[in-house]
């Protein structure tokens, strides 16, 4: 989308740094406009912006430090020559982006990102709410989700107890909470009351116990699945079917390994067939046995043994 005139005005003349120390001194409100040392400010890129955003933005973003404290603010402006039922959305998306440029530079706080809208349209005056919340549907339920912690489910805090009665999502809690504290047959039979209440499908625990066969620990992995074989018959079959699998992986990759060490053993072997060859033919030509020991690495006792 090609800019029309009236946004590269507006671009031209808020690019100026002092130009935009005095929009901002005149437009910000008072509150906002004693966080902020006017005299920092600085005009930065607006690479964050999304590229199927950049056609609807000004590319006028300005950072200033606080004023007698610690912190950075971002002065978004934004210019609309028409209304835009969502531009209060717009520009929470824009400064969300700018946050997150911002930690990308290397900062671990959030900036406070003040978005000003500059509208010389029409209708007269601006037709449609700045404030975001107002285009849910239900704008309280809205601040007040916005405006607190989010919901957080911390499992590491939750006693298993309290876990045993999460119904359908009981297995996941349990498991992932005790994953990397516990041997798994600590818990293992808290595991098969959870299954025989059958509040599992077939696809979920054959990835729950792949799951734990690979992140958690236990010195008897063939009693731990035994165990809930035989406390959940509707499941038995099932577990029995993942421990041969599990065994068979096993037998696999102990050959496989034991492959490998052999190889790398004939390798050895081998090398150390040619050396000992190579000081055998340095003795035969006479050559000095201090020399040959540095040359090959082998011992007085090795040479002695060449030697006869």
């Amino acid at each position: 989308m090609i800019p029309s005139h009236h946004d590269l005005l507006f671009k031209q003349f808020l690019s100026d740094p002092a130009t935009a120390r005095d929009f901002l001194s005149i437009h910000l409100p008072p509150a906002l406009r004693a966080l902020c040392d006017l005299d920092t400010l600085r005009l930065e890129s607006s690479s964050f912006v999304e590229p199927e955003l950049r056609p609807y933005f000004s590319d006028v973003l300005y950072s200033l430090q606080m004023a007698g404290r610690p912190g950075y603010v971002l002065a978004l402006v934004e210019h609309q020559s028409t209304p835009d039922k969502i531009m209060a959305f717009r520009l929470m998306r824009y400064g969300i982006a700018a946050m997150h440029q911002h930690l990308r530079n290397g900062h671990d706080r959030l900036p406070l990102v003040i978005p000003l809208l500059f509208y010389h349209g029409s209708p007269s005056p601006y037709p449609f709410s700045m404030n975001w919340l107002d285009l849910f549907d239900d704008p309280q339920a809205a601040a007040a989700l916005y405006t607190q912690p989010f919901p957080l489910v911390d499992v590491t805090v939750i006693p298993d107890d309290e876990i045993l009665q999460h119904k359908r999502v009981a297995l996941l809690e349990l498991v992932q909470k005790n994953i990397r504290q516990r041997d798994l047959m600590d818990f293992v039979q808290e595991l098969a009351v959870l299954l025989q209440l059958g509040f599992c499908s077939d696809e979920q625990l054959t990835s729950l116990l792949h799951y734990m066969m690979q992140a958690g620990e236990t010195a008897q992995p063939e009693v731990f699945l035994q165990t809930l074989a035989h406390s959940s018959p509707q499941y038995e079959e099932l577990v029995m079917t993942i421990a041969q699998q599990l065994e068979e992986r096993g037998r696999q990759a102990g050959r496989q390994e034991g492959r490998q060490e052999g190889r790398q053993e004939g390798l050895q072997e081998g090398e150390k067939r040619g050396i000992v060859q190579v000081a055998r033919q340095m003795l035969a030509k006479g050559m000095d046995r201090q020399a040959i020991q540095e040359l090959t690495g082998l011992s007085e006792q090795e040479l002695s043994q060449l030697k006869h």
